[in-house]
């Protein structure tokens, strides 16, 4: 039903964790399925220099969180917004059909920060 490469990312997570002072922090999640994501990227110079989260759900969101922070770490801002869900995936090596929104969630989370970080506060808003 999965690959290698999703049980390995299941079984060893990356970057798991949070990280002191980010830049920012966004929590995403799936009403349907009960997942959810907590991510913090610490950005310098337009580059995610580090990024960490915490998630709640199946084997399939634990591998695609994993594999998406692995994909944005070191890259610049738009380039982390260029990654989808269906790209998620294929670095996995597949998704079952029924698995895909689990990358939704990831790819979805990673967009929604760098998004909050690029876009600034109205004026007058709490922070």
């Amino acid at each position: 039903m999965y690959t290698d490469k999703v049980m390995d990312h299941f079984s060893n997570p990356r970057n798991v964790g949070q990280i002191e002072n980010p830049n920012v922090v966004v929590k995403v999640g799936d009403p349907g399925c009960g997942d959810a994501v907590l991510i913090f990227l610490k950005i310098d110079d337009n580059v995610i220099t580090d990024v960490k989260y915490k998630v709640y759900g199946c084997g399939a969101a634990i591998a695609t969180t994993s594999m998406a922070s692995t994909m944005v770490e070191g890259k610049t801002l738009e380039e982390a917004l260029e990654v989808t869900d269906e790209k998620v995936a294929e670095a996995l090596g597949g998704l079952p059909d029924s698995k895909m929104h689990c990358s939704n969630l990831a790819a979805t989370a990673i967009r929604a920060a760098v998004t909050r970080y690029l876009t600034p506060p109205e004026e007058g808003a709490a922070s």
